[in-house]
This record gives structure tokens, C-alpha cells and sequence, in this order.
């Protein structure tokens, strides 16, 4: 017969809706400094809570740039 509630159509919406939630993600993690493979974090129940704690309030790698990297003062 077939693979019963598991087909085509049941494979194609699970990697759509994988593409639509780990390709924003993705984009976040690379404009905060870190490496946009922990995106895939997003896909792990339960691990993704604890990941969006932990990255919503721990020091962002492009936060630690604009802190450390001051302007110098131009004399003339």
C-alpha cells in the first residue's frame, strides 16, 4: 500500500517548515556574531528553549567588537 500518514506530501511540508524556521534563525545567529550552524538548534524541542535563553542574554560576539573598538579622537 504506502507509507501510510508518512508520504511525499508529509516529507515535503516537514523540510519546508525546517527551511522556514532554521533560515531566519540562521540569519540572526550570523548578524550576532556566531557561527549560523547553531541554527539547527532551533529544530531540537526543548533545546531551543534553553538555546534562546542563553543567547538572549549572553554577550553577543558583535557587542564585545563594538565595545572594545572605540573611534580614536582626530587631532589636527
Amino acid at each position: 500500500m504506502g507509507m501510510g500518514i508518512f508520504g511525499i506530501g508529509h516529507g515535503f511540508f516537514t523540510l519546508l517548515f525546517a527551511a522556514i524556521f532554521v533560515v531566519p534563525c540562521w540569519k540572526i545567529m550570523v548578524k550576532a556574531g556566531y557561527d549560523g550552524w547553531w541554527a539547527l538548534l532551533a529544530l531540537v524541542p526543548l533545546v531551543n528553549l534553553v538555546a534562546l535563553w542563553v543567547f538572549a542574554f549572553s554577550d553577543w560576539p558583535t557587542e564585545r567588537k563594538a565595545i572594545t573598538h572605540t573611534p580614536e579622537s582626530s587631532t589636527s
